[in-house]
């Protein structure tokens, strides 16, 4: 799905992102989470159920991957 395809979304990056553009943009939908590549916003973007995205973010918190 093209992040055209949803207008009404609230798309974000983080603070933490880096001033050179690498970073994903995030959008909480009513039911899932979008993510989208922040400099090419029209390239597509992966959807996750809200159950899947609090997971991985746990896990991201957790140090459990290697980023």
């Amino acid at each position: 799905m093209r992040a055209s395809d949803r207008p009404c979304a609230a798309w974000r990056t983080s603070k933490r992102s880096q001033k050179n553009g690498e970073c994903v943009a995030v959008a909480h939908l009513p039911r899932a989470v979008a993510v989208r590549d922040s400099k090419k916003p029209d390239s597509g973007q992966l959807t996750f159920t809200l159950a899947a995205w609090q997971a991985f973010s746990q896990d991201i918190k957790h140090g459990t991957h290697d980023l």
